[in-house]
């Protein structure tokens, strides 16, 4: 890494707060604007705006699993979005604040798959999702093809040593796995009709 003088560096703020005679090196000014691999990523499409003159906010009692003090106290959150109609009602925690956060971000996510549809952030991050497991299991199907065929290859090799007269012999492995699979050695199911 190459560090110049203050004065060789062609950057407008590159001596106001060091003497001339201090050296830097270029990647201190870029550290600032680095990009991550999560910023490489195409970005999200902006969260849309609801007005709060456009909501109507009702506090329900809670209904369903914790406890009597969910049962008692006004802690659900209702709201309606007046010019579509949608109702939205959260009960995640036993905090009023925090129900009406998870409310208002529940709406805008419906709001934002009205709106956009496909083109929508949900769908976009499901999309991504999606991709995401996608190549996860081919990755793994990968690996595991990738296994068997080193099996494959080391059994190869011992059938080989059979067929020259050498090893264990494939018969007594061949009853043992039919004997498994439900049928005698010599290929009649002993089970009968089911």
């Amino acid at each position: 890494m190459v560090c110049l003088p203050l004065d060789q560096i062609s950057h407008p703020n590159a001596g106001a707060h060091f003497d001339a005679d201090t050296t830097a090196c270029p990647l201190d000014f870029l550290r600032a604007f680095s990009a991550s691999p999560l910023s490489l990523d195409k970005a999200l499409p902006p969260r849309p705006k609801i007005l709060e003159s456009d909501l109507v906010e009702a506090f329900l009692r809670g209904s369903g699993p914790g406890g009597q003090k969910i049962n008692k106290t006004s802690c659900a959150v209702q709201l309606k979005h007046i010019p579509t109609g949608i109702v939205v009602k959260c009960q995640e925690t036993r905090s009023r604040e925090l129900n009406r956060k998870f409310a208002r971000q529940i709406l805008t996510e419906k709001l934002d798959v009205l709106e956009k549809g496909d083109e929508s952030r949900s769908a976009i991050k499901g999309e991504r999702a999606r991709v995401k497991k996608a190549s996860a299991s081919k990755k793994a199907k990968r690996k595991y093809r990738k296994l068997d065929e080193e099996k494959g290859g080391i059994e190869q090799d011992g059938a080989e040593s059979d067929e020259q007269g050498h090893g264990t012999g494939g018969t007594a492995v061949d009853d043992v796995s039919a004997r498994s699979a439900g049928a005698s050695p010599g290929g009649d199911d002993v089970r009968g009709p089911t």
